[in-house]
């Protein structure tokens, strides 16, 4: 199998879940060698599901203007104690 991100190799890793109501909970999955990105049924379940709109205001209805971008620059020195 390859990575979605990377395209490198997943491998079976198993996943020990800290979830404090339970105890603790062994769980299974992969792990890319490349990039460490994981891999589990849960996450493949939500990365599946139909994303939802971000719910902001279209640009022209910000209700703050732009402030003044400063772009002069000074260098600071700190002495050690």
């Amino acid at each position: 199998m390859n990575c979605s991100r990377c395209q490198g190799l997943l491998v079976r890793d198993h996943f020990l879940d800290f979830d404090g109501t339970i105890g603790h909970m062994w769980a299974s999955g992969y792990r890319c060698m490349n990039c460490g990105n994981v891999l589990d049924p849960v996450i493949e379940k939500h990365r599946l599901a139909k994303n939802q709109p971000a719910l902001t205001p279209p640009r022209h209805e910000l209700p703050y203007e732009e402030p003044d971008v400063r772009t002069e620059t000074h260098a600071v020195i700190m002495r050690a104690a």
